[in-house]
């Protein structure tokens, strides 16, 4: 078991890369599993580059994906489930909790390519001065971007959809920052991928734009 005392461990998903990002698919085209992979390793390498984070675990069966994650410094675990989103971060949260003890866990998207390091701390210390389960909602003001857990409770995911009623409903708070739009925007349409953008995308998601009429 490591020591990670006081830090997070986080779980970030991510889907097979001929599948992921779908809503992508007209723009960006043969580029888009190319896109969905840059957008999840900018998001991992600006978590682990965040203090208040001790591991990364990424639940994936992409084989070329987990790699290249891994190399960053995360750990891969497959979607034993293999039932879902909800379902594969709860596997990954109960891997994290068996490999760090019981630390806080919390589950981040994987398509935040603007992601920086300072506006995420900012939000984990907000989780954790909640005393319970916390979350951000996304940009849109609907969907999850970040659900958060204390020691000793569970997780209990409802991504996918409107995701914010339903964290409400299960009673968990909602993180309310005003500055940390770059852990709010997340990526599924041509028009957030404009946001995310604006705010200003990590490197591999910026290598991978140039050409593309969605980065216009």
């Amino acid at each position: 078991m490591e020591d990670f005392t006081g830090k997070w461990s986080l779980v970030v998903p991510l889907k097979p890369l001929a599948v992921a990002k779908s809503r992508l698919a007209a723009a960006a085209g043969a580029v888009r599993p190319a896109l969905a992979l840059a957008f999840a390793l900018d998001t991992v390498a600006a978590a682990l580059g965040c203090a208040e984070v001790g591991a990364v675990t990424v639940v994936t069966d992409d084989p070329v994906a987990g790699a290249e994650l891994a190399a960053l410094g995360a750990l891969v675990v497959a979607d034993e489930p293999a039932a879902g989103l909800n379902a594969a971060l709860r596997h990954g949260a109960g891997h994290s909790r068996r490999r760090a003890g019981d630390a806080p866990v919390a589950a981040l998207n994987g398509d935040l390519p603007a992601l920086r390091p300072a506006e995420l701390g900012a939000v984990l210390r907000a989780a954790a001065g909640a005393g319970t389960r916390a979350f951000l909602a996304d940009a849109a003001g609907t969907g999850t971007t970040l659900l958060a857990a204390p020691p000793g409770v569970d997780l209990s995911p409802a991504f996918g959809g409107p995701s914010r009623a339903r964290h409400l409903a299960t009673g968990a708070r909602e993180i309310t920052l005003p500055t940390v739009p770059t852990v709010r925007q997340d990526v599924d349409t041509p028009e957030d991928l404009r946001a995310a953008v604006l705010l200003g995308v990590g490197p591999r998601t910026a290598a991978a734009l140039p050409g593309l009429v969605i980065a216009d």
